[in-house]
């Protein structure tokens, strides 16, 4: 097994699975946000194409090497979900911490008092990122895991 690939594989999965969730869900149904706010809804309309862009990219990568890890038989499948989890948190964090706050991007929601957005998105990153460190470490403690 190749705990180290797997993981990585599956931290751009979950990378783009949750770019994608963000797109979908925030830019798009809700339109509360786009990828850049700071300019006309022309560029703004255009940050959120490239974004989804570069998430599908990233997806149709990570699975092609997901697959190619399984068809020569060394995906180790926990390695690959803590991967997932890791990445989709490390992107929730990176999100809600660079590019609402230190580049200030785009906000969450307009209009509203942002603390309990703010708490609720970086939170929720949070728990994303340690579940899969977690469960990356159980994977990688196995005997014959990844030191």
């Amino acid at each position: 097994m190749d705990d180290r690939r797997s993981t990585a594989a599956g931290a751009v999965i979950g990378v783009a699975v949750m770019a994608a969730v963000d797109e979908i869900v925030f830019h798009q149904v809700l339109g509360w946000h786009h990828f850049y706010d700071r300019s006309t809804p022309s560029v703004a309309l255009l940050s959120d194409g490239l974004l989804h862009a570069a998430e599908l990219l990233a997806l149709v990568g990570g699975f092609f090497w997901f697959a190619d890890l399984r068809r020569r038989g060394v995906l180790a499948a926990r390695s690959a979900w803590g991967g997932f989890l890791l990445g989709a948190g490390a992107f929730q964090l990176f999100d809600g911490i660079v590019d609402h706050k230190v580049l200030r991007l785009h906000q969450i929601r307009y209009g509203v008092h942002l603390l309990p957005y703010d708490v609720v998105w970086n939170v929720a990153g949070a728990v994303l990122l340690l579940a899969g460190a977690a469960l990356t470490w159980r994977a990688w403690s196995r005997p014959g895991g990844t030191p």
